[in-house]
């Protein structure tokens, strides 16, 4: 019986990469075939999602400060075997919790992040996974930093990861990320301004300068604010979780791969988990389904993707997984 490993990445704002993955899957098995559930993040929204389900964590709420300084209940995971805890940026200070104009762009703050991490400390982590994407804030990671402070002790001898889907560096952050978070060009001068004199105390403090490094732009530099006070290692989220979930060794098992995102632009391909997971398939179809494109089957079939379906909502997802098995039958 043909198998096809069903692995989305999440439709930003609307569906969760389990539930894309539920809704194709269950179109699949009416056809007479069978799918494997492999739901994927790439380091932004729903990484939590991701990673507790592949390693049976619990959830955790805590009230922490939001973005604005208002007070948000923010979800955070445990997985106990492994004195595990797995914090999604956004969940403190994402970029709903802010109203994305040029006051509160430089108002928002990652204290609700480090907060978080102080949790976790008490909880009894001994590592903890922070998934940057999706965040409000560009304050250089201060806000977190300064949640920290008294803290030390406690966070001894954490192993602290830090996920991103970005490779952009500490500097740059604001000019890259700050207007898609409500700054004008003007406040992108003050937050560019701002990171380095930041940038500066960190290197005074800790002896680290985040400036120059891939990966420690995330978040707003929060990413790079970890590295050069925690000794946080950095990592891209897409190969993480894809080694984490254990991408490769399923994809071998399956006759085809489909994978799929919100939006499939050329972007998909530049280090999102689309792309990076397709780099990694051998041997089999890969397929994708999408809620919208900017692509052609033409402009993917360069990076080994033989054929996209869009699907908006979870009938259509349902459907496709039907039609694709078809597609598959009569093309292998």
């Amino acid at each position: 019986m043909t198998t096809i490993l069903v692995a989305p990445d999440s439709f930003k704002g609307t569906f969760s990469s389990v539930q894309v993955a539920k809704y194709i899957s269950a179109g699949i098995r009416e056809e007479g075939l069978t799918a494997i559930e492999c739901p994927l993040a790439d380091g932004g929204e729903g990484t939590l999602d991701v990673i507790l389900l592949a390693l049976k964590g619990e959830q955790q709420f805590l009230s922490v400060h939001g973005p604005l300084g208002q007070k948000v209940v923010a979800r955070w995971g445990w997985v106990a075997k492994q004195r595990l805890a797995i914090i999604e940026v956004a969940q403190a200070c994402g970029l709903d919790l802010s109203g994305c104009n040029p006051t509160d762009s430089i108002r928002s703050s990652t204290v609700g992040v480090g907060e978080l991490m102080i949790a976790a400390a008490t909880f009894g982590a001994e590592k903890i996974i922070v998934a940057t994407g999706g965040s409000a804030t560009t304050d250089g990671g201060q806000g977190a930093i300064d949640a920290l402070q008294g803290n030390d002790q406690a966070l001894a001898g954490i192993t602290i990861e830090v996920l991103s889907d970005v490779t952009v560096k500490f500097e740059d952050a604001a000019k890259v990320f700050a207007p898609q978070k409500g700054a004008d060009l003007a406040t992108v001068d003050l937050l560019n301004e701002r990171l380095d004199s930041v940038a500066n105390d960190y290197a005074k403090r800790y002896g680290r300068d985040p400036r120059g490094l891939a990966q420690t732009g995330a978040a707003g530099g929060l990413s790079g604010a970890l590295w050069a006070a925690l000794g946080a290692e950095l990592f891209s989220g897409a190969d993480y979780v894809l080694n984490l979930v254990g991408f490769d060794e399923l994809a071998n098992t399956a006759d085809a791969v489909l994978l799929g995102e919100g939006k499939l632009d050329t972007q998909s391909f530049l280090g999102k988990i689309v792309g990076v997971a397709a780099s990694r398939i051998r041997g089999r179809p890969v397929l994708a389904v999408v809620g919208s494109t900017s692509l052609d089957v033409a402009d993917s079939t360069p990076f080994g993707v033989s054929h996209v379906w869009v699907a908006s909502n979870p009938s259509e997802l349902h459907d496709t997984g039907k039609v694709l098995s078809r597609w598959l039958t009569l093309h292998t």
